[in-house]
């Protein structure tokens, strides 16, 4: 059995996927290459050892939300999964040898999950 906390937080963020403009096979999306606005949400679960709070909520999100100092990311061309990738190498810098799932959404509707 693995027993993980989780914890939530929102950030505003700017970004673009700029192969939208030209490729055919997503013609009908090319309005994301241009620079556009989200409300990024993140939902990290993180592996915990014992029950007694060997990872304490408020201070785990504190942290986390630490790291997205700027009131609004620039993201450029990342995508979610990229953003997975990018949180998760901070993690394991504080949190070694856990299994760490990360999802991320663009306002709360489309998303990816990430599980190291």
């Amino acid at each position: 059995m693995k027993t993980m906390i989780w914890v939530t937080f929102k950030k505003e963020g700017m970004h673009r996927y700029p192969e939208a403009a030209t490729d055919p096979k997503l013609k009908d999306v090319s309005f994301l290459s241009e620079l556009h606005r989200h409300i990024f949400h993140f939902k990290v679960s993180i592996e915990v050892f014992h029950a007694d709070r060997d990872i304490e909520f408020i201070q785990f999100k504190r942290w986390l939300e630490s790291l997205y100092q700027d009131k609004l990311l620039n993201l450029n061309y990342k995508s979610c999964e990229m953003i997975c990738d990018d949180l998760y190498s901070q993690i394991l810098k504080k949190y070694k040898n856990r299994l760490i799932i990360i999802e991320v959404s663009e306002d709360g509707e489309n998303g990816c999950i990430c599980e190291y």
